[in-house]
């Protein structure tokens, strides 16, 4: 069987997608990723092949239309989403060129996508064959599907649709316990998370826990412009205050110089799963692979949301018990310094993030799911 899995354009969509793939890919199934230019490094990272499907980049697709006339991104909340929608929508259009020559020469039997990876059904609708959606992590909010709908209403109309096709089938990797309460169209099958990273060489220190609590910081991969190094570093100069260890986790050219504004700290390109096994508490940004990770390791969160669209699945987390969540308006150097005080105090916090990780190691593993898209690719 030949499976065609297409990636977002960040990071977190390539490694969500990883663990599925590489054990198609181990079954003896054909394997072929299809990625913007810029995430082509992360694939081949995790040894898996990899077709570039455009050199448009996502800060481009959000912010610039297909004239390439510049947007402004909406103050409201709900706008925002829908309009981040719309980036997903510019990004599936860029792609499906490439998308179209590559099924032409290879002649995939199953296409699997990301959840905001639009190109996926259209190119599957046209090839006649099954497309399973794949979720990156705790779920999207349904305005993204409303907003990439509307930006390709052209293309959608080009295969004789009027919305969105429903999946054949959702591989669904959120812990059942803190599932969306109004989830998106399409049969649903559960697959254990299994964090997947850009893997650097371990130091020994990743691997014990040491006498103080170890607290990591982290906006996510995508940390570069000055603002967002500026507030990564008030972030962990907050942290620091705390009696205990501090290591931030950031691209490593943002991690070098961060040595010179927080002195002695330990930043670096760290692999997540790895380093979280030895941490009493993750401050970070809400990214949903982030988040994911930390739940998988039982370790609890203090969530700094940014973006609107990360706020509920945040919540949802708090709402478990195994998160503190401060939203935009209330992240206050004296807030965050509280909060972690609060979390790193509270034994609850810990046995509440333990209980989700059990769900989690309860779920079906990606060998498991890959039985089942043989079925569906011969149904």
């Amino acid at each position: 069987m030949k499976i065609l899995f297409v990636t977002g354009a960040s990071p977190a969509t390539v490694f969500a997608l990883v663990p599925l793939a590489t054990a198609a890919r181990l079954a003896g199934h054909q394997v072929l990723v299809a990625s913007p230019e810029d995430m082509t490094s992360y694939v081949t990272s995790t040894g898996l092949p990899v077709l570039p499907v455009t050199e448009g980049t996502m800060r481009q697709f959000m912010l610039e239309d297909r004239e390439g006339r510049a947007l402004s991104i909406p103050a409201d909340p709900r706008e925002r989403i829908r309009f981040n929608g719309e980036g997903f929508g510019r990004l599936a259009a860029a792609t499906l060129p490439r998308l179209r020559a590559l099924a032409a020469d290879w002649g995939p039997d199953l296409v699997v996508g990301g959840t905001l990876c639009y190109a996926a059904p259209l190119l599957a609708h046209e090839l006649g064959v099954p497309w399973v959606r794949h979720t990156w992590d705790l779920g999207e909010p349904p305005g993204m599907d409303a907003g990439a709908a509307a930006e390709l209403a052209a293309e959608l109309a080009g295969v004789g649709l009027d919305a969105l096709p429903v999946p054949a089938l959702w591989v669904d990797i959120c812990p059942p316990g803190l599932s969306a309460p109004d989830p998106a169209p399409g049969p649903r099958r559960p697959m254990r998370f299994v964090p997947a990273n850009l893997r650097r060489p371990l130091e020994p220190w990743m691997l014990r826990r040491p006498d103080r609590p170890r607290v990591c910081v982290t906006a996510g991969s995508r940390v570069s412009g000055q603002e967002e190094v500026a507030e990564l570093a008030e972030l962990a100069r907050t942290v620091e205050g705390l009696d205990g260890e501090l290591v931030v986790a950031a691209p490593q050219e943002v991690a070098d110089g961060l040595a010179a504004v927080v002195p002695g700290v330990r930043a670096g390109w760290f692999a997540l799963d790895t380093l979280l096994a030895t941490c009493d508490l993750i401050v970070h940004h809400g990214g949903g692979q982030t988040a994911m990770t930390a739940l998988h390791a039982g370790v609890p969160q203090l969530l700094v949301p940014t973006i609107p669209k990360m706020l509920e699945p945040c919540h949802r987390i708090e709402a478990r018990g195994a998160a503190l969540v401060l939203p935009p308006g209330e992240q206050s150097a004296a807030r965050v310094a509280a909060a972690a005080a609060e979390l790193l105090a509270g034994p609850g916090f810990r046995a509440r993030a333990r209980e989700i990780a059990a769900e989690i190691a309860a779920q079906p593993g990606p060998d498991r799911m890959v039985r089942v898209l043989e079925s569906l690719a011969r149904s």
